[in-house]
């Protein structure tokens, strides 16, 4: 459990107005040394004052509005694993930033340890099995780097389903050349997550990649002014584009 919230949900003032993203906690504490910060109806004197979420707290008599989940996109960069904790190596919710930390985050779905771009951490799970369902079929889109010449082939070999080494069937895919030369880039959509998946397909084709990004969820493009391992807040109507724009 992590320092400043109890076992019944009671977290410090300044934490809990902090992770709202308005304020940093330091500000807040300014705040309630001026006076300009209420809970429950009366002044507030301490900063770290326990309240709970559903309290009625108030700053300059305006309520915060305390919300209880969060979507962050993130550049993942190469070298991190997407996971909450790892003993072994850092994760993607290390990089997460104090002001957006919240208890249960987790990253919805996984990219490789060397695979970058686009991954949207959330405490949602109720969204995140939405997201990831199989039966809702939403595409990620990647771009891979090859190390051989892309195959004019490959179009149709990834619509019809590649197998794969262990024998599995892969459900179709879409493939395109996005950028020509002796290590071309191409374009990958897919419609499901198997492990490793994008490297697998490309070596039943006799292909190699060298180096992954996924820069689609859905109907939301990855942020490129997101430097890798900066993240931002998704807004509710590009979680409405996740699962519905595309």
């Amino acid at each position: 459990m992590k320092q400043g919230q109890e076992k019944n949900g009671a977290q410090r003032l300044d934490k809990l107005i902090g992770n709202q993203g308005q304020y940093t906690r330091s500000q807040v504490k300014d705040l309630v040394r001026q006076g300009r910060v209420s809970w429950n109806g009366s002044v507030v004197r301490r900063a770290e004052q326990k309240v709970m979420p559903g309290d009625d707290i108030r700053i300059d008599g305006k309520p915060v509005i305390v919300r209880s989940h969060i979507y962050l996109m993130m550049n993942k960069p190469a070298g991190v694993v997407s996971a909450s904790r790892d003993p072994r190596a850092g994760t993607v919710v290390d990089l997460v930033p104090e002001q957006w930390q919240r208890r249960g985050l987790f990253p919805a779905g996984r990219l490789d340890k060397d695979t970058t771009g686009f991954l949207l951490i959330t405490n949602d799970g109720e969204f995140a099995h939405r997201m990831l369902a199989p039966k809702k079929h939403i595409p990620k889109v990647y771009l891979a780097q090859l190390e051989f010449p892309f195959d004019p082939a490959l179009p149709q070999r990834f619509a019809c389903g590649i197998q794969l080494g262990d024998g599995t069937l892969c459900q179709s895919a879409q493939v395109s050349l996005e950028c020509p030369g002796e290590r071309p880039v191409a374009r990958v959509v897919l419609h499901e997550g198997m492990y490793h998946q994008v490297k697998r397909m490309f070596a039943a084709c006799g292909n190699r990649v060298l180096s992954l990004r996924r820069i689609q969820i859905g109907g939301l493009a990855l942020d490129e002014q997101l430097a890798p391992g900066e993240c931002r807040e998704i807004l509710p109507k590009e979680l409405e584009s996740i699962l519905y724009g595309f």
